[in-house]
Order: C-alpha cells, then sequence, then structure tokens
C-alpha cells in the first residue's frame, strides 16, 4: 500500500504525492531478497550490484502494488532476477532487472573494517 512516506515528495526525488522510483526500485530488491530467503548456503548472503528499471505509471497515495521477483540468470555467483510492480487494476507499474552477488557475509562485512 503505497503511504504518505513512499512518495516522490517524501523520497526528495520529485514533487509529487506518488510512488516514488527510489521506492519502487527497494521494493524490486526486497522482492529478489525474498525469493533468495532460505536457498543460500550458511552464510551467505547477497549483495545488489545493478538495478535498470522502467517506471511506467504514476500510483497514488492509497494505491495497492504488488512487486513479483523471477530469477531468470545464474552466472557463478551472479544473480539475474527479473521483477514486475502491478497495481491493484492489473496495470504495470514498473518493470525491469536486479542484478545480486552471492557472498559470505563474515568476509563481506570484514573488507569494511
Amino acid at each position: 500500500m503505497v503511504g504518505d512516506v513512499d512518495t516522490a515528495v517524501a523520497l526528495g526525488s520529485g514533487d509529487v504525492p506518488v510512488l516514488a522510483t527510489p521506492r519502487l526500485l527497494a521494493l524490486a530488491e526486497a522482492a529478489t531478497v525474498a525469493a533468495l530467503a532460505g536457498r543460500l548456503g550458511g552464510g551467505q548472503t547477497s549483495v545488489g550490484t545493478r538495478v535498470e528499471a522502467e517506471h511506467r505509471a504514476a500510483s497514488p497515495v492509497g494505491a495497492r502494488v504488488t512487486v513479483e521477483a523471477e530469477l531468470e540468470e545464474i552466472d557463478g555467483k551472479r544473480l539475474v532476477f527479473g521483477f514486475r510492480a502491478v497495481d491493484e487494476r492489473g496495470s504495470v507499474v514498473g518493470s525491469g532487472r536486479v542484478e545480486r552477488v552471492v557472498v559470505d557475509r563474515d568476509r563481506f562485512l570484514a573488507r569494511l573494517q
């Protein structure tokens, strides 16, 4: 459900009270993370590395938007998902691709120190 905190106004990506593109991208990434839930090895996680998106339609506050992601390609540790966002009328709000890379969580975090 699109809330006031999800709008372009709230996120600083525009001045209209509709679903912000950055929020759409966050929803797409969340869908890819959910698609991987329980499927990675112990100690592994995935990190986003690339996003390609098309935000096709405005969604006002109160609109329900569903984002689904499907794993389309595996290239070693690189995973490529297609995503699609649809509103309650069945209209496509956005679509695109999200790439993630599988990493060892502890090693990844250690490199940040």
